[in-house]
Order: C-alpha cells, then sequence, then structure tokens
C-alpha cells in the first residue's frame, strides 16, 4: 500500500473525525518544526507526514481511494504521469491536490503570518508547555430543564451557542452554532449529555467540552421515584368506603380508567405494574404506577347522618 496514513496517526482504520483530530493535535504538537529548533530537518519530514495523513484520512474522497487502493493510486497523476501501464485511479476525474502543513496546522490553532508560517509560537502556544500535550479546558456544564413528558416518551431539542473562535488572522470572533440532542425515553435527571471541544477556542489551550445536565422539571400530576411514577389522589370518605372509578391520563396522553374496589385506609396505595417510566437501559420496560390516597372527611354531620353511620358501621 505505500506509506500507512494510519500507522503515521496511530489510529485503527475505523478512526471517526474526533479520532483524526485527537491523534493529529498529539502528533503535531510533538514534531513541529518550531519545536524541535536541534532537530528540524527530521522534525519537518515528520510534520509533513503527519499533516498529510491527516489530509487525506479527514477528507471522505481521498480516504476512500486510499483505503481501496492505496496511496500509489491516489497520488498517480503526481506520481507517474506518462506510465505506460494501466492507470490505476479509480476516478480518473479526481486529482490529488494534497494541503499545506502549515494551512492544516493554522486551521487548528489560528492564523499566519501570511507566509505560511503559524503565528501560534509567536503568541505563546507553547510557553510553559515543554515535552507535554496543551492542557484542555475545564468542562462547562449547563443545566437542561426536560419535562416529565420529553423524559417519559422522548424527544429532540435543538441548542443554540455562541462561543470564541480565531478567524483566519487569528484574531478571536464569536460563532454561533445549533446542537441537536436527542432525549432517549428514561433518562433520569442527571444524565450528562458531552458535545467534545464544543467550548472557547484559545491558543494553546485544547477547548473545553461542553456538557449538558438533564434536569426534570416539576410536572402537575404526577412525581418521578426512581423508575417509578407517583400520583396522589384525593377522594371523599365516600368514594374511600364505596369504591370508585379512578381516570388518569398518562403522560404519553392515554386515558388510563383504574378502578378502586378495596375500601382505601389511611396509607393504602395502589399500584399499577408497566405504567412507570421508561427503563433506559432495559428496552420495553418500566417501572410502576403508584396512586397513593388523600381522604377527605367531612367537615360536619347531623345527627341524623351519625345515627344512620353508627347504625351501618357498628
Amino acid at each position: 500500500m505505500g506509506v500507512d496514513y494510519y500507522n503515521i496517526l496511530k489510529v485503527g482504520r475505523n478512526a471517526n473525525e474526533d479520532d483524526l483530530k485527537k491523534a493529529y493535535r498529539r502528533l503535531v504538537m510533538r514534531w513541529h518544526p518550531d519545536k524541535n529548533p536541534s532537530n528540524k530537518k527530521e522534525a519537518e519530514a515528520k510534520f509533513k507526514q503527519i499533516s498529510e495523513a491527516y489530509d487525506v484520512l479527514s477528507d471522505p474522497q481521498k480516504r476512500q481511494i486510499y483505503d481501496l487502493y492505496g496511496e500509489e493510486a491516489l497520488k498517480f497523476d503526481q506520481v507517474s504521469p506518462s506510465s505506460s501501464g494501466p492507470n490505476p485511479n479509480p476516478n480518473p476525474s479526481f486529482r490529488f491536490n494534497p494541503r499545506d502543513a502549515e494551512d492544516i496546522f493554522a486551521e487548528f490553532f489560528g492564523g499566519s503570518d501570511g507566509g505560511g508560517r503559524s503565528r501560534v509560537f509567536g503568541e505563546g502556544y507553547f510557553r510553559n508547555v515543554g515535552n507535554q500535550p496543551p492542557r484542555k479546558a475545564p468542562a462547562i456544564e449547563n443545566k437542561f430543564p426536560c419535562s416529565l413528558e420529553d423524559l417519559y416518551k422522548g424527544s429532540k431539542k435543538k441548542m443554540k451557542i455562541s462561543r470564541t473562535v480565531p478567524d483566519a488572522h487569528g484574531k478571536p470572533r464569536t460563532v454561533e452554532e445549533i446542537l441537536a440532542i436527542d432525549i432517549k425515553p428514561g433518562w433520569k435527571k442527571g444524565t450528562k449529555i458531552t458535545f467534545p471541544e464544543k467550548g472557547n477556542q484559545e491558543p494553546g489551550i485544547i477547548p473545553a467540552d461542553l456538557v449538558f445536565v438533564v434536569d426534570e422539571k416539576p410536572h402537575a400530576v404526577y412525581k418521578r421515584d426512581g423508575n417509578d411514577l407517583v400520583v396522589n389522589q384525593r377522594i371523599s370518605l365516600l368514594d374511600a368506603l364505596t369504591g370508585k372509578i379512578l381516570n388518569l391520563t398518562t403522560l404519553d396522553g392515554r386515558n388510563l380508567p383504574v378502578p378502586v374496589t378495596d375500601i382505601i385506609r389511611p396509607g393504602y396505595e395502589v399500584v399499577i405494574p408497566s405504567e412507570g417510566m421508561p427503563i433506559s437501559k432495559e428496552l420495553g420496560k418500566k417501572g410502576n404506577l403508584r396512586i397513593k390516597f388523600d381522604i377527605k372527611f367531612p367537615s360536619r354531620l347531623t345527627a341524623e347522618q351519625k345515627s344512620d353511620l353508627q347504625r351501618v358501621l357498628s
């Protein structure tokens, strides 16, 4: 295959975009020529090799040709334009145009001096860093309020964020971005959704991860208790003694009739299996719905009513 770009970046063949970016950052911090003044010739060769590997693997078209046919097919027109053998390039309309290593570096760390050299170093990018990779800014956490209905059924939400990034000249500018959050049924308060490196970009610092922490909004009827749902139902003393059919509206909008035939006493609870919250880690399973009762006693009784009760209850 010729040059093994995956081995150069020390990543697997199934590496995704984030994997490639992390590998490039780590290696380029070690091999940039300005970091190796005593061994500049070797560093320049390594720096260009790392940049070329990232350029190919981060571009879907280049990567597809490389994965299928290797480096020779990718660079056919550069390597042997007058070859008398068969053209190994599977896409004759494709031309491999390698990007400048310093241009790639400037995209990651901000700006150049106009002649291709990165200005990052003059701004103290490696100051106090030594041979260590750049430090990463602490994660930024934000509350993400969700209704009980969203956490019951699942939902898709979009969050608009603003952050600071360097422009082509290295000057900070504010950009806005829309992040999509896919709420899974059964998520609990405290669940974290992480967007890697979506914080502000500053020289010498890897941007912070942006973390949204699920917070449950209070509900007018239901209260969550782990995987269970709890509802408090106030009924009259008559209904407590003679029975009643309760009609509840579930969090997904269904009408749920609940016949209560037992005599309701203080502390009595009706449990309906599998009508609680979805269990996110157990597909298709739900907790229970628990109905607690508050008995409303009459404020006064006539003498005749008292006599009737004594006769019935004695």
